[in-house]
């Protein structure tokens, strides 16, 4: 066993600036109000599959604010920062249990480091977006995080449920494997709700845990093995089902995962197709996902740490960065001219009135 820093601790060690503080709940309050549908905007949650070099991930964070600034008036970004990587049976677990890719699972320098990251790009003003995989991790980096999910291998699980009711920011439920909603439709009823349970304070002791229940939870749609579920039918059917479990009517499409079919070179028919249903005027898609990277594809972590192409993907297959901002730039002007539109169509009606 090796003994690791309480939350506290390392809280503490890497704490925020009053700037930088104010910032992610300045962020986390705009995701809720695109959640609501107050802000009219779409929430985009970019970037790479997961996290496996810091000086890569800054230099994507740093393209990334740029093309957030230049698209504003239309979307919101967030940059993915997912550490922790779940695995059907085996592979590599993520840059916060082995940061070295070797397999010396060096969890306490994975998880200061993830921190350390995080931190940074906080104080850069630039939200970050991850999935919360080991309840017992994130305590380390929660108060850094704009938007989180559970996966959708974790959707059914009571202890991710009970974390998302009481986690501070805005939580997407993914649809399972298989394809099937009905898992994360029930994680967001029950996250929503208040739960008591059993867990670690900040000291490191076992506590009592009384959640409030979170009220921002909601449905990201990523495809399953059968088929895809981002096109109008599907998302109509997600739709009902949130109404008839009384749910607010709104969710988020990933256009990687099985929605692409894991293939890189899909996701922009995939972003194009939503951002079609947008403009026709669907209010209830209320963000995207993409995964993306400075360099498309991806590599296989089998190869030497020191021979790993920099900028490339070790986990799911990203589209390059060049691809990824002509894609958004492309839909920001679309969006701007169909916003355009609707308020020409409003004028021509009050006059005609």
């Amino acid at each position: 066993m090796e003994s690791l820093p309480t939350f506290l601790d390392l809280k503490q060690q890497l704490s925020l600036s009053s700037t930088a503080y104010a910032f992610v709940q300045q962020s986390r309050d705009t995701i809720r109000t695109i959640l609501n549908g107050t802000d009219p905007r779409i929430l985009l949650i970019v970037g790479p599959c997961s996290i496996h070099d810091v000086i890569s991930a800054k230099e994507y964070a740093a393209r990334l604010k740029e093309l957030s600034q230049a698209v504003s008036s239309e979307f919101f970004i967030a940059m993915r920062t997912y550490f922790e990587k779940p695995r059907t049976s085996s592979g590599w677990k993520g840059f916060l249990y082995d940061p070295f890719l070797d397999g010396s699972h060096q969890m306490y320098l994975g998880i200061q480091q993830s921190r350390q990251l995080l931190h940074e790009l906080a104080e850069m003003k630039i939200p970050t977006a991850t999935e919360f995989l080991d309840p017992m991790t994130a305590f380390y980096y929660d108060d850094l995080i704009s938007w989180g999910s559970i996966g959708a291998r974790t959707s059914s699980s009571q202890p991710h449920r009970q974390l998302a009711s009481g986690l501070a920011m805005p939580i997407g439920f993914k649809n399972g494997v298989a394809g099937n909603i009905s898992a994360a439709v029930q994680g967001i009823m029950s996250a929503s709700m208040p739960q008591t349970y059993i867990g670690l304070n900040e000291q490191g002791r076992t506590t009592v845990i009384r959640s409030q229940g979170n009220p921002h939870c909601h449905l990201v749609l990523r495809g399953g093995e059968l088929q895809p579920n981002y096109d109008p039918a599907s998302v109509a059917n997600a739709l009902t089902s949130l109404e008839n479990a009384r749910l607010p009517q709104r969710l988020l499409i990933d256009c990687s995962h099985h929605n692409s079919g894991k293939q890189h070179d899909r996701q922009p028919a995939v972003f194009q197709s939503v951002i079609r249903q947008i403009m026709e005027g669907n209010e209830n898609i209320r963000g995207i996902m993409l995964e993306s990277h400075l360099f498309g594809s991806n590599q296989s972590l089998s190869l030497n740490s020191c021979d790993l192409q920099y900028g490339v993907s070790i986990t799911d297959s990203c589209l390059d960065w060049s691809s990824t901002q002509n894609l958004v730039l492309w839909a920001a002007k679309q969006l701007h001219r169909n916003s355009e539109l609707d308020n020409l169509e409003q004028s021509l009606r009050t006059i005609s009135q």
